[in-house]
């Protein structure tokens, strides 16, 4: 890496931690300066000492000291921060690629081998880049513990990297608020042994033959919403939805329609044309499905059998 501050193999966790030290310190110092001369100050020049007020003097070298001195600070702040943005922008030749996509409210994380997942599994002391992209609307890419945060921006493909030092999980957030279920778009990191992370990335790799339709939903973010076992929560269940009756809100007006392949078709790739009466229209269009990839989706809703009263 090309960087004077830091040494080869310095993370940007180190580099975040330093520059904030740094700041801190000198903010410390000012504090304790500041409050010093304050206190010298009221006292040397209190009332009881000086009962007959004096013009303050001018005094050039003073002027200068405490102008050309902040500003020597800021520079220095200035510079300090920048290697280690540098650092962070410098990435690793040998660092491992991930593809991250983010929409509303999820993460997914894509390897080279095709394997996709809604956690990013990574080898302890290995070099990991991210390269991101947002499906939807603005969002923000933040692990804590590796002190790393990168907006996603629609159309556009950002990137950071991290080395994970230690194993186990961590959280991973969205810092910019996205909508109304910003607060719930979370993953991990979790992080392995080099062993144990290459068996599970031989074994899990892009399974060959058929897809299937739960894995697609899960990577499109449809079981964030919606689940397929009428189990408890709020998120509205998809079990038995083919041939029931349904009161939806169509151009401002309630009708009722039956739930038949082209309503399945049209509320996936329509969300918002036919609303279903009590419920919010917050889905997006998939606009990265295919139709083999719908055509799966719709007969796997279409096979699920109706709920037991």
């Amino acid at each position: 890496m090309d960087t004077s501050t830091y040494k080869v193999g310095a993370t940007a966790a180190e580099a975040v931690d330093n520059i904030f030290l740094f700041i801190i310190s000198v903010s410390v110092v000012l504090l304790l300066l500041v409050t010093v001369l304050m206190i010298w100050f009221a006292i040397k020049y209190s009332r009881k000492r000086h009962p007959v007020a004096e013009p303050v003097k001018q005094r050039a070298w003073l002027e200068i000291t405490w102008t050309v001195i902040p500003t020597i600070l800021v520079l220095v702040m200035f510079f300090y921060g920048y290697e280690g943005f540098k650092l962070m922008r410098d990435v690793p030749k040998d660092a491992m690629t991930v593809n991250v996509t983010g929409r509303m409210w999820d993460w997914s994380f894509e390897y080279e081998n095709g394997k996709r997942t809604d956690k990013l599994y990574v080898p302890r002391g290995k070099n990991i880049k991210l390269l991101m992209k947002s499906l939807d609307v603005l969002h923000s890419f933040y692990i804590p513990k590796y002190r790393i945060k990168e907006d996603v921006v629609p159309g556009r493909e950002t990137y950071l990297w991290f080395k994970p030092q230690t194993v186990g999980p961590t959280d991973i957030f969205c810092a910019e608020y996205c909508g109304q279920r910003h607060a719930y778009m979370l993953s991990q990191v979790i992080v392995m042994e080099e062993e144990e992370f290459q068996q599970w990335y031989g074994k899990t790799g892009k399974p060959p033959g058929k897809i299937s339709a739960e894995a697609i939903m899960e990577d499109l973010g449809c079981l964030d919403c919606h689940n397929l076992d009428d189990s408890a929560g709020d998120r509205f269940s998809l079990n038995g939805i083919f041939g029931k009756k349904r009161i939806v809100i169509k151009d401002g007006k309630e009708i009722e329609v039956t739930a038949d392949e082209d309503y399945l078709r049209r509320s996936i790739m329509e969300p918002g044309a036919e609303i279903v009466k009590g419920q919010e229209n917050i889905m997006e269009t998939p606009e990265e499905l295919t139709e083999e990839q719908l055509k799966i989706i719709i007969e796997f809703l279409k096979a699920q059998k109706q709920p037991q009263k």
